[in-house]
């Protein structure tokens, strides 16, 4: 039986806000300590699917950068069911360096052999696919943030009787699988807002190519670029934490949660707007950006 999870209430009304709107958080991060969020939602068709058409000898094979939180959680499903896992890691430098990276050592513990290439390979995964389709004939191979169809239709699970009573379903985007499973399968009535935490213009193209529906928008909410983390980034997280209870991580919800309560002050909502932000995990994270936060000598995140 599947976990039900909570939505929380934000009481915004302790900050100065000149519309009244109701934000709430569903905390999909609670649905599994180390397949976290949106993760377990993308992988669960993908690797179910597998699993049925190939029950002898499966292999998974992925992509994915230093800090991951797909790698992380690719690992753990290969650990928990005691399938051999493989990582394509950009960034040949981290060969030898990986012993001091807090998600590559996760996903070695879990048994996942990790392969490391170079960022001009990496650009390639296209080739690299070709490649590694060759050689490890029968493997699942899952793209990098583990977006597909089989991803799309998982994060409809993402959705429930609870969450068709919101006007605004919010998500953090990246590779924009979740965005487009919660573009494809919410009401009809509801608006989707995808905030980027990559500032590329190919996303909506992509996630278009994953929904029919034309009720998304998307806001860029990378505060400088992918993985650039403010200081403003890590006060508004640890204040985020500190009054209401919930960890951010500073890639995705973080930046996420920081952007929506601009627009509510920039009145972006209409009055009594009900706002829904998804959770979508990714705390694994938090450990690596203090290891690059604390080598800056810059406050770390709570």
């Amino acid at each position: 039986m599947l976990l039900e999870l909570p939505i929380q209430k934000i009481p915004i009304q302790e900050i100065k806000i000149k519309k009244k709107v109701r934000l709430f958080i569903k905390r999909e991060d609670l649905i599994h300590p180390q397949i976290s969020g949106n993760k377990y939602w993308k992988l669960f068709f993908n690797i179910n699917n597998y699993l049925t058409e190939n029950p002898e000898k499966p292999f998974i094979i992925t992509f994915g950068g230093a800090f991951s939180n797909h790698i992380s959680a690719v690992s753990a499903v290969g650990n928990l069911a005691g399938i051999p896992t493989l990582g394509i890691i950009r960034g040949e430098e981290l060969k030898d360096k990986w012993r001091d990276n807090p998600t590559l050592l996760f996903a070695k513990r879990n048994g996942m052999n990790l392969k490391f290439v170079t960022r001009e390979e990496y650009r390639h995964k296209e080739k690299l696919t070709e490649f590694l389709q060759k050689e490890f004939s029968g493997a699942l191979i899952v793209p990098e943030g583990g977006t597909n169809e089989d991803a799309v239709k998982g994060v409809k699970m993402m959705l429930n009787n609870e969450t068709k009573d919101f006007d605004y379903l919010c998500t953090a985007v990246g590779t924009g699988g979740t965005v487009a499973g919660i573009s494809k399968y919410c009401e009809d009535n509801q608006k989707v807002i995808g905030f980027k935490a990559v500032d590329d213009d190919s996303l909506e193209n992509r996630i278009s190519e994953l929904t029919s529906k034309k009720n998304f928008n998307l806001i860029d909410s990378s505060f400088g670029g992918y993985g650039k983390i403010k200081d403003e980034n890590i006060r508004f997280i640890n204040d985020f934490k500190e009054k209401y209870e919930i960890p951010l991580e500073p890639i995705y919800t973080g930046k996420m949660m920081q952007r929506i309560f601009e627009l509510i002050d920039e009145n972006y909502f209409p009055e009594n707007s009900r706002i829904l932000c998804f959770h979508t995990g990714g705390l694994q994270g938090i450990e690596g950006a203090n290891l690059l936060l604390e080598k800056q000598n810059r406050s770390l995140i709570i």
